[in-house]
């Protein structure tokens, strides 16, 4: 039943150390051990969201708090999912919509200091699990993490390279907008095989 999906409290003291969950508090890591106990009952689609990531101010001091948050809980729903068997079947997504500027970014006139503004051509995504080649880096920026020098992989490519480990052929996938054909990677997306295990 859905009370007894979401009572984490009958989880280990093991597991929930792990996670670093607290049975009855609001909590990414709560929502990470929610998420391993949806995927295991079979629901094929799980999306956690964590906000406060926008560090227009004091960037430094809001990643750590951020990343404080969520590090530990990511590494134990990978690790609870491997050691379930679930992982292999399982793609992993960790992910924003942007990256940050390598440069500091300082507005007296809006109250910012020591922050990076939004940067549309190099940032970070992950992925395990699911058909991903294990332990590897792809992608390189230039010195000062500004443009991307190797191994670009376009958003594109990052879709049709998903779609592709999730079982659909991103070229095939198409829907209809006023009156003509779309698909999600346009014309430009390719699968990245580097990434494929």
């Amino acid at each position: 039943s859905a009370p007894e999906l979401m009572d984490i409290a009958k989880e280990s003291k093991e597991t929930l150390e792990m996670y670093g969950a607290e049975p009855g508090k609001a909590s990414y890591a709560n929502n990470c051990l929610l998420a391993r106990r949806l995927i295991e009952r079979g629901v094929r689609f799980v999306q956690l969201n964590h906000e406060a990531w926008d560090h227009h101010s004091e960037v430094k001091k809001g990643v750590l708090n951020q990343c404080k948050q969520t590090d530990k809980a990511n590494a134990a729903l990978i690790q609870d999912l491997k050691q379930r068997g679930l992982l292999d079947d399982t793609l992993v997504i960790w992910g924003g919509e942007f990256g940050r500027t390598p440069m500091v970014e300082s507005n007296p006139d809006a109250g910012r200091s020591l922050g990076r503004d939004h940067h549309n051509k190099a940032f970070t995504m992950w992925v395990a699990g699911g058909g991903v080649k294990k332990g590897i880096t792809l992608g390189t920026t230039d010195e000062f993490g500004f443009n991307v020098i190797e191994d670009r992989v376009h958003v594109h490519d990052l879709h049709a390279t998903l779609m592709h480990l999730l079982g659909f052929d991103h070229e095939k996938l198409t829907f209809r907008f006023q009156g003509r054909d779309f698909r999600l990677t346009d014309v430009h997306g390719m699968v990245v095989k580097k990434m494929l295990a």
